[in-house]
């Protein structure tokens, strides 16, 4: 490791990239879900879209969990997409004090091209780099949220 005025280390320079992928994808996906009639929409949302069950809501602990996001980061994303309307909670009939998320007509349309903008941006991603480094990429990517998981 370098001291404070050398080179930053390695691990520094793949932080940097993985930041700056992610903030390209997120740039690319909003654009598109602005393109679909969605300008309302961030990134972040789609994290509902996807993992939300589309026929009779989720709870806010599994959508977390599914995500991998904390409770409370789930709660803040649902509560932003709650106020524009795309998702509201009712009580879940299995157990009366629990919530569900669940999509209003709104939320199902904006989830539709919420999964079609993400399968459009991997199908961009695997063209640009060719399917054998975006396979390896992918893998890696996967064992590394395992670590964070471990």
């Amino acid at each position: 490791m370098a001291g404070a005025f050398g080179m930053l280390p390695s691990m520094t320079d793949l932080t940097r990239l993985l930041l700056e992928a992610r903030r390209a994808l997120a740039v690319e996906l909003e654009a598109d879900l602005q393109e679909r009639g969605y300008p309302d929409l961030r990134p972040g949302h789609a994290t509902v879209f996807l993992t939300i069950d589309r026929r009779s809501g989720s709870r806010l602990t599994d959508l977390a969990a599914e995500s991998r996001l904390t409770k409370q980061a789930m709660m803040a994303t649902v509560d932003d997409l709650e106020a524009r309307g795309y998702v509201r909670r009712v009580s879940d009939p299995a157990e009366g004090r629990a919530k569900l998320v669940r999509l209003t007509a709104h939320g199902r349309r904006a989830a539709s091209e919420c999964r079609r903008a993400v399968q459009a941006l991997e199908q961009r991603t695997k063209r640009q780099l060719g399917d054998r480094r975006y396979d390896t990429l992918r893998e890696a990517l996967d064992e590394m949220s395992g670590w964070i998981e471990a």
